[in-house]
């Protein structure tokens, strides 16, 4: 259903949960949102969908694992998850936002998880998953008629 149509033509969509994961499950680089230490954070990661999860890598002990743990036992952090794709000569794209509880892989879940296509761009050692469990899927797409 169209929100809105502005002076060029382009309507903006509200899109389904089937859709955006659609548009998002072929991986890429996404955006992780969260309260981290020196507050609001974003990061551009590299991503799978896995088994209806978003799975991405960081490095042990590193400053998002830090700040993606919460300390005590089955409190859970909620974060944001974006991806998106715009033909900024078309006035063109998506976006889809992602938002549910962060859980880090452990050890024994890792051979679930484990995919060669989630390999970060950044250097150093990313041995560590973790996964997000989405509760909220929403998603627009603006395009020109």
């Amino acid at each position: 259903m169209a929100e809105t149509r502005n002076a060029t033509g382009a309507e903006l969509h509200e899109l389904g949960a089937a859709e955006c994961l659609s548009l998002i499950s072929p991986g890429g680089v996404g955006r992780v949102a969260f309260n981290g230490s020196d507050g609001p954070t974003i990061l551009p990661v590299n991503y799978r969908v896995i088994n209806g999860a978003i799975v991405f890598r960081t490095r042990a002990g590193g400053a998002m694992d830090e700040d993606l743990r919460t300390g005590i036992e089955d409190l859970e952090i909620k974060i944001a998850f974006e991806v998106d794709e715009i033909d900024v000569a078309r006035h063109e794209g998506w976006s889809v936002l992602v938002q549910g509880p962060v859980h880090h892989v452990a050890d024994d879940e890792v051979r679930w998880v484990a995919d060669p296509g989630v390999q970060a761009w950044a250097g150093g050692t990313r041995d560590h998953y973790v996964r997000i469990t989405p509760q909220r899927i929403t998603g627009r797409r603006i395009q020109t008629l």
